[in-house]
This record gives C-alpha cells, sequence and structure tokens, in this order.
C-alpha cells in the first residue's frame, strides 16, 4: 500500500480507502461477512474508512465501527471520516450546516461511532441557507474542540472551497484541508477542468467516490443490470451510466487493461489515482473478493501510452 499526504496537510492516507455508502449497514447486514472485508482491508494497508451520518441513517457509522472495535484495531492506526448536511429526521433544523446543525451532529456521530475523535469531518454538501462564516466558524469549533482533527468539503465548487479557505485564514480559523468530489473516467470534466486548478493552489488534497462509477468500469454491467447491482437501486446514476456508448467504452478497456495484465477494476483505479492531488480513492465493497480485487491496485503506476489509450476511447466525455 502507498500513503499520501491529504493536500499540504501532514495527514497520510491509504491511496486505496473503503466506504460505507450503500452497503454496511445497508445492503450487506451479514456482520461476519462485514468483518471479513474489513480485517482484509486492514490487511492490505487500508487506514482510511470513509462513513457519514446519512449512510442508512446512522448504521453506517455503527457498523462499520463497531466491527473495527470488535477487531481491536488501535486507533491511532486509523483514520476515520463523516458527514454531516443531509436531513436525519424531519426537524427543520435537523440538516443543513448550521452551527446548531454541524456541533450537534458531530457528538451524535461520535456517540454511534463510539470514538472520542474523528480524523476528518465533512461539510457533505454546501449549505446555501447558512453564511460562509458560520460554517467556518462551526468546523473550526469541532476541529479546536478535539471533535475531529481536521475537516473538509464534498461536491463544493471551487468558488465556494476558496471562500471558505480566504475567510479562514483572515479570522484566524481553520480551513477545509481536502475535498470529496465524485470522479471517474465517466465523470472527470468538472474535477480536471474547474476543481483541481483551485485546491492545488490553495493545498486541498482529493479523497475520490464512486471512482469506479458505481461499477459500471469494472465490466459488471457488459451484459445488462444485475438485479442485486448497485445501479439497480439508483435511478439516477443507472440513467446516466447505462447507455449503449458507456457500454461500449467500457468493452474497449478491456484490451487496455489485458495489455497490462490487470482487471478493469483496477485500470480505473489507478486512473483516478494518476493525479496529483489526489490522496485516496474511496472504493465499496460487498465481498472480499470484490476488496482484493481493488486492492490490486494499490501499488499500480498506468503508464502514458495506456492513459493516451484511455482518453481516446473517452473522447468528448463530459
Amino acid at each position: 500500500m502507498i500513503y499520501r499526504n491529504v493536500g499540504r496537510s501532514g495527514l497520510k492516507v491509504s491511496q486505496i480507502s473503503l466506504g460505507a455508502w450503500t452497503t454496511y449497514g445497508e445492503s450487506v447486514q451479514d456482520r461476519a461477512r462485514i468483518r471479513a472485508i474489513v480485517e482484509r482491508a486492514l490487511e492490505g494497508g487500508i487506514n482510511f474508512f470513509d462513513n457519514a451520518d446519512i449512510y442508512a441513517r446512522g448504521e453506517g457509522e455503527r457498523t462499520m465501527t463497531g466491527v473495527l472495535h470488535e477487531i481491536g484495531v488501535e486507533r491511532h492506526k486509523l483514520v476515520l471520516s463523516s458527514k454531516v448536511f443531509w436531513p436525519m429526521s424531519d426537524d427543520v433544523n435537523d440538516r443543513g450546516l448550521s452551527r446548531k446543525h454541524v456541533l450537534e451532529s458531530i457528538d451524535r456521530t461520535l456517540e454511534r461511532m463510539e470514538l472520542d475523535y474523528l480524523d476528518l469531518y465533512f461539510a457533505h454538501r454546501d449549505d446555501p441557507d447558512t453564511p460562509i462564516e458560520e460554517i467556518v466558524e462551526a468546523f473550526s469549533d469541532v476541529v479546536r474542540s478535539g471533535r475531529a482533527h481536521y475537516w473538509g468539503t464534498s461536491e463544493w465548487t471551487p468558488a465556494r472551497i476558496a471562500e471558505a479557505h480566504a475567510y479562514a485564514r483572515a479570522a484566524g480559523l481553520v480551513p477545509p484541508v481536502v475535498e470529496q468530489p465524485q470522479y471517474s473516467m465517466l465523470h472527470r470534466e468538472r474535477v480536471e477542468t474547474q476543481l483541481l486548478p483551485t485546491t492545488d493552489a490553495l493545498g486541498v488534497g482529493l479523497v475520490a467516490w464512486s471512482p469506479l462509477a458505481m461499477g459500471m468500469l469494472t465490466g459488471k454491467y457488459d451484459a445488462g443490470l444485475p438485479e442485486d447491482a448497485r445501479l439497480a437501486q439508483h435511478d439516477r446514476f443507472a440513467e446516466r451510466y447505462l447507455t449503449d456508448e458507456n457500454r461500449e467504452r467500457v468493452l474497449a478497456l478491456a484490451d487496455v487493461a489485458g495489455d497490462l495484465g490487470i482487471s478493469r477494476a483496477q485500470l480505473a483505479l489507478a486512473w483516478v489515482l494518476r493525479k496529483t492531488g489526489v490522496a485516496s480513492v474511496i472504493t465499496g465493497a460487498t465481498r472480499v473478493e470484490q476488496l482484493e480485487e481493488n486492492l490490486g491496485a494499490a501499488d499500480l503506476a498506468l503508464p502514458d501510452d495506456a492513459a493516451t489509450r484511455i482518453d481516446a476511447i473517452f473522447a468528448g466525455d463530459a
């Protein structure tokens, strides 16, 4: 496993990480199965485990971290994250990034995860109803109170990240050190042309979610849509990814991967990790075999000619 700094911070994360989204506590509830996946992740050198309060309405936090407690891994060896923004109840204040919601949510997250602190706490989306001053001050308080070591953003615009940084610096507060965007061969334009120029300049690292485009880039959907597949549960992503054009592109990737002696999943992960500024790719796994395959990308360096071939396959993609 290779470990990369998160932006200009001193925090190091495994470049392959494991996330709880749509899996632990939701589509996968078998504790023994989850434990086997997490144990293999630890054996493979993964130290970064990503979560959010909204994942299975808190069950993602309880389940993944509960398994880590059962295994007995030492806390200082882990980089644990969670996020806040989405509604956790019908209450009008139980959502967004108000100071009230952020400070109450971090305490509830720590209680569910049975932790004293997080390593990373993310603003899961931007909140147009809350001033940037209030957001930055709330997350600064989370960090300075010791409830998280760093804070970051997820799916924020470059302008808003820059605004948060500028205010934090001017006011002597804590700026965000990381952004968590969606980034894959099938979703690249925003990250490469808009986001990276800003985050690189500010020293903000990226940890990419859905680097396999919900499994589309693995070849899982070459012959159609399996009933138990992630895309079968997410119509919005299925509508975007399950097109004839994308199937042809993913089929074409088989030749590139074959020439390198790797799988298409490993090729897709190595492609994301080729970008300077990307600290980690957040992968999901419902089976140990999936995780095993993803770990195979941990020490891959994508040759320039392979990247050129991939660019040709996806030419014109936004």
